[in-house]
């Protein structure tokens, strides 16, 4: 690993003279920002994010194609679940509401 170090303006090979400032700490050279996906991918299989990373191509793009369609249908699923469930919430509110409405009217 490469190591840049400034102390006051040279650049030099780390030391360990225990001058720790913030001007003479060492860093590494550029690196690219890693993204969450790319880490629960490398999680998920080392050696799939290894490939991905150097470019090589996925031999099994149906399979692949066929699990993202699967995804997306189960994602439009729960979807749907979550807005049916609401709807159930909503309407049951509603009816509680119309029977407290009746009763006071009945009592008036």
């Amino acid at each position: 690993m490469n190591h840049i170090c400034h102390y006051e303006g040279e650049e030099h090979s780390p030391r360990n003279d225990g001058d720790f400032r913030l001007e003479n700490l060492c860093y590494t050279l550029q690196m690219r920002p890693i993204r969450s996906s790319e880490i629960g991918s490398y999680l998920y299989c080392r050696r799939a994010w290894w490939y991905r990373k150097i470019g090589t191509p996925s031999e099994n793009k149906a399979e692949l194609s066929a699990g993202t369609e699967l995804h997306r249908r189960h994602g439009r699923q729960v979807l749907a679940a979550a807005l049916t469930r609401a709807l159930g919430w909503v309407l049951l509110l509603a009816a509680i509401l119309t029977l407290v409405a009746y009763l006071a009217f009945q009592l008036i």
